[in-house]
């Protein structure tokens, strides 16, 4: 498939360059007319007629569709493991990725099968009632979802153990003495698109904390900026009077500013309070001061995601069809999780 450039794009919709930035990033509202010439001449610059003579004729067009979250509420950083390790993964079988971002929706995945530029789909960012799901069931190309919608409708689905996630972080800090529970939840957008995993960890996150006898307070930061993360620092500090309070964040993209928030607050972690975060290996090492972390464990969820891909692609006689496969956590403790002993100095 030939590659081109915002510049490309610009010279086929007949607009700026800037203006195919702005329709691509959301960053800046764009009237509807513009926005559909610039899709349009994406989807012209993409469309090659001999992708379906190839499909025709019975080749493989051996490309892998992959539909990333888009918009203000999706997290490039935390994107990127997710793009690497599926591109890797494909490249090692001889394929390409073609990246399509989810605001398509139903006539992105249409457009994929239809017109035979790919070979099979990876979906992310699923709601839990997601109206792509009947849609990618019935595509004649296999796709692979990460995230569990609450009907699979028969898809193959991998995911992070996200309830299994909420219950180690709750037991944690229940084994360690704490006796209330704050968790920095998900930005209003998420809550109210009901992204998959957002629903099973803070239902999960209640459940244990009930079982457990820890009164649980759900925080909700408006995003992940830093005027965001001090309103909940300062409410974090309201809350606990007590000083055996646990926090939790489970949203990733406010786990650095609000560690600046407390810090700048004069708060030590694994001292005056205590946090765990949901977040990969690599950014709770490298964060001030690193932090005791629940691994998103991006690069397994994918590996296994194209795992299950692949044997849709080339079923082996016999072996059943891939189902729903969860990734289990794990967590690595770096000091900012206080034990009984260390409260009481």
């Amino acid at each position: 498939m030939s590659a081109f450039t915002s510049k490309d794009v610009a010279r086929v919709a007949g607009v700026s360059q800037s203006t195919v930035s702005y329709v691509m990033s959301g960053k800046r509202p764009i009237s509807a007319s513009t926005r559909d010439r610039v899709l349009a001449a994406i989807e012209k610059l993409t469309y090659e007629p001999n992708a379906g003579a190839r499909a025709l004729a019975g080749r493989r067009t051996r490309v892998v569709g992959l539909v990333v979250p888009f918009g203000d509420d999706a997290d490039p950083v935390g994107l990127l493991p997710f793009i690497e390790t599926i591109a890797s993964s494909a490249r090692a079988h001889d394929y390409e990725v073609l990246l399509v971002t989810n605001d398509e929706g139903s006539a992105g995945l249409r457009r994929l099968a239809g017109r035979s530029l790919c070979d099979a789909i990876v979906m992310m960012d699923i709601k839990v009632h997601d109206e792509r799901v009947p849609v990618a069931a019935s595509l004649r190309v296999p796709v692979v979802l990460v995230g569990i919608p609450e009907d699979p409708r028969g898809l193959s689905c991998v995911d992070l153990d996200f309830a299994a996630a909420a219950r180690m972080a709750v037991d944690e800090l229940a084994d360690t003495g704490h006796d209330e529970l704050v968790v920095v939840g998900y930005p209003p957008p998420v809550i109210e698109r009901r992204v998959n995993y957002a629903e099973r960890f803070l239902h999960a996150a209640r459940a244990r904390a009930g079982a457990r006898g820890l009164p649980v307070l759900v925080l909700q930061p408006q995003d992940g900026r830093r005027s965001a993360a001090a309103a909940m620092a300062e409410k974090i500090l309201a809350h606990g009077g007590s000083g055996r309070v646990g926090v939790v964040v489970p949203f990733t993209t406010i786990l650095r500013p609000l560690l600046h928030a407390l810090g700048a607050r004069g708060v030590v972690l694994g001292r005056d309070l205590s946090l765990i975060g949901l977040s990969t290996d690599a950014e709770a090492e490298d964060a001030e001061p690193p932090f005791t972390n629940i691994s998103l464990e991006p690069r397994d969820v994918s590996r296994r995601a194209m795992a299950s891909l692949f044997a849709l692609l080339d079923p082996e006689p016999g072996v059943a069809r891939p189902g729903t496969d969860l990734v289990l956590p794990r967590l690595t403790r770096r000091g900012t999780v206080r034990t009984t002993s260390t409260r009481n100095r």
